[in-house]
């Protein structure tokens, strides 16, 4: 069957043959996945998981810049708190608890799931490809979980993804934010296969083509299969940063505290850029938010993956009440000054106490409790 379109407007779903598609559609915001389209993409996955003439689930965003750069912050800034102000705890318990049950459904879905990562993948977006069976990154793939820079943490399962890195890779990324290529991603076990950017049309035509099956896990070899046969060569593919630097990032984060970690980043004074503008970020980033990285990965090391994303949905819903997120945000979105007014404004004033209340879930049930 021939591609059929089945709707505008922030997500378009279309089908070739036994090949399901969806495609987040806010290209002049970069595909940032708001409320709506977390709502549309979850009951749409639950209609083709019911559906018995659909094999595979394809998943990408409009245009060639990026398949998603995150969630709805600004929506988020809205309904979150300054400091000093008292919280409501509905909107951002709504969303958060939607964006990670839909992530949740991806992680455990039993059809094959295809991400196309091309672009610009972060936070929100990352959340929507982490999870699938088949993730692809390009050449143009940069990936990166800023949230220190906001006063957030590395969310939508990053308790999960980031501890499975090689090494203390994750730690070091959800300190810094610091941004990584497709290479990375492969090496970093956060992706897949890399395809030719600039073949993603030849990479629906081939999936469509292929012979599918009642049985999930045969047509889980076939979509393997295909992407494996359309690869980019190892020689024609971006160098990786993380490989490179592999090394020095474990020496850099071989610490017994997070203050010792912080101060041996922030110190880096070397030549090589992106080490430099890891270092930086993390030193204007919130004091707060390396605290709950530390601690997350901790408590997240030996939990299930639904007990990751409870303890995540408090973890949200509490930092977007702390005053931290909104001044993150206004800092650099709202006003742009860049120049955030962090209270407390260091690393070393943040109480065990403060971090301790971020992890308390601030509902007498869980809304995610069902997983």
């Amino acid at each position: 069957m021939d591609q059929l379109k089945m709707g505008e407007g922030p997500l378009l779903f279309s089908r070739r043959g036994a090949l399901a598609t969806a495609t987040l559609n806010l290209p002049k915001a970069l595909n940032a996945l708001n409320l709506e389209m977390i709502e549309q993409l979850s009951l749409k996955l639950d209609e083709w998981a019911e559906d018995d003439s659909v094999a595979v689930v394809w998943i990408d965003g409009s245009g060639d810049k990026a398949l998603c750069a995150g969630g709805d912050v600004v929506a988020l800034y809205r309904e979150s708190a300054a400091y000093g102000e008292t919280p409501d705890y509905a909107f951002t318990t709504g969303f958060f608890s939607r964006e990670y049950r839909l992530d949740y459904k991806i992680h455990t879905y039993r059809k094959p799931i295809v991400v196309w990562g091309g672009g610009i993948v972060m936070g929100g977006g990352i959340g929507i490809m982490a999870g699938a069976s088949h993730r692809i990154v390009t050449e143009t793939t940069r990936l990166a979980m800023p949230e220190v820079t906001i006063g957030l943490f590395p969310d939508v399962g990053g308790s999960w993804f980031l501890n499975r890195m090689p090494g203390r890779l994750g730690l070091f990324l959800g300190l810094t934010g610091a941004q990584f290529n497709g290479a990375d991603a492969l090496f970093a076990g956060m992706a897949d296969r890399m395809l030719p950017g600039d073949r993603r049309e030849t990479v629906l035509v081939a999936l469509s083509g292929l012979e599918f099956f009642a049985d999930s896990e045969r047509n889980h070899r076939q979509v393997s299969d295909c992407l494996k046969r359309l690869q980019l060569p190892p020689e024609e593919q971006p160098q990786s940063n993380l490989r490179a630097h592999y090394d020095q990032i474990q020496q850099l984060t071989d610490f017994a505290t997070l203050p010792e970690v912080c101060r041996a980043i922030t110190a880096y004074k070397g030549e090589d850029k992106w080490l430099q503008k890891a270092a930086a970020t993390l030193a204007g980033g919130s004091p707060l938010t390396p605290w709950i990285v530390w601690e997350q990965l901790r408590r997240g090391r030996h939990l299930s993956l639904a007990e990751v994303f409870r303890m995540e949905l408090a973890l949200a819903v509490n930092l977007c009440a702390s005053g931290h997120f909104r001044e993150g945000v206004r800092a650099l979105l709202i006003d742009k000054d860049r120049q955030p007014q962090w209270q407390p404004a260091t690393l070393e004033e943040i109480s065990t106490e403060a971090v301790d209340c971020c992890f308390e879930a601030p509902w007498a049930e869980n809304p995610l409790s069902d997983l």
